[in-house]
């Protein structure tokens, strides 16, 4: 909990959470590319003291009915959410939605149509991997997950990135990564997806709320803040695993600035190769009070 205990340092008197309890806004599950079953999360939210719990997969809300239920049986809040797949200039930009219905059929249409764009893309990345010599293939990729996956579920690069040390072809996830996966690395690619402005408007139509996600991982604030001056954001993740006390100031004083409300969470994955990628489940939180916040400007 080091991580949290810096950032609740860092906002001193902005904390108000007292009373409130705290969340983790920032999860995924074996719906996109995390380790857990949807309600592995709640329940470990719940074990680590947490009041709730969102559910924000990539490009998917497969795991939400799961996780509700989980919540009324854990006596936990859970806050449906997505995390969708956007681009702008020449990066890839995550943008969260809460409350989203997950049974508006259209926007259940628009993800599907963003999870085949992945699907191009996985293919893509594979075809890189074998020119450089690497002998993997998508059939062993889904194999290794051990279990058949959904309709609605996808493959992602931690996926890719599992087989990548199965071969020993990179020591770990971090590594695959940073060989072949990472932007800029030898493998990357990155298929033409819709930009911030359109995810924002879709998570608008399905009753939800956008927010800018993990901006510190763009290293560029300059972009950050043309993605804000041009889309309808109602928040930006102010606290994230990978950002610095240093990365969180200065996006609490852009949401200052945009009068965005203030998020955060630890984008759990769960653990690969005994190592938990991003941050724990609960190391980086946010008051609930945040709650109120986002699930009523959806009625704006």
């Amino acid at each position: 909990m080091e991580n949290e205990t810096r950032l609740d340092e860092l906002k001193g008197d902005r904390l108000e959470n007292i009373d409130f309890g705290r969340c983790d806004l920032h999860t995924h599950t074996q719906a996109s590319d995390g380790m857990h079953p949807p309600e592995e999360n709640v329940r470990l939210a719940k074990e680590k003291g947490l009041i709730a719990v969102a559910i924000t997969d990539h490009d998917t809300v497969a795991g939400v009915k799961e996780a509700l239920e989980a919540g009324e049986k854990y006596g936990i809040t859970v806050v449906p959410g997505v995390e969708i797949s956007t681009r702008a200039g020449g990066k890839d930009i995550h943008v969260l939605g809460y409350y989203v219905d997950p049974a508006k059929e259209l926007f259940l249409s628009r993800l599907e149509g963003l999870r085949d764009t992945r699907a191009l893309r996985n293919e893509a990345i594979i075809s890189k991997l074998r020119g450089l010599g690497i002998e993997i293939t998508l059939e062993a990729v889904v194999a290794g997950i051990g279990r058949e996956l959904k309709p609605d579920e996808s493959i992602g690069r931690p996926h890719i990135a599992d087989e990548l040390v199965r071969l020993e072809a990179a020591k770990d996830m971090r590594d695959a990564f940073n060989k072949y996966l990472a932007e800029g690395a030898a493998a990357y690619v990155s298929p033409p997806r819709i930009t911030p402005e359109e995810a924002c408007n879709w998570i608008i139509e399905a009753g939800g709320s956008p927010v800018l996600a993990h901006p510190g991982l763009y290293g560029d604030d300059q972009l950050v803040r043309g993605i804000l001056e041009r889309g309808t954001f109602k928040g930006i993740e102010v606290y994230h695993s990978d950002h610095e006390p240093a990365d969180s100031e200065r996006y609490l004083t852009m949401a200052e600035e945009f009068s965005l409300i203030i998020t955060g969470g630890s984008d759990f994955h769960g653990a690969r190769q005994g190592v938990i990628f991003h941050g724990d489940i609960g190391s980086v939180t946010v008051s609930a009070s945040v709650l109120d916040q986002l699930n009523k400007v959806t009625d704006i």
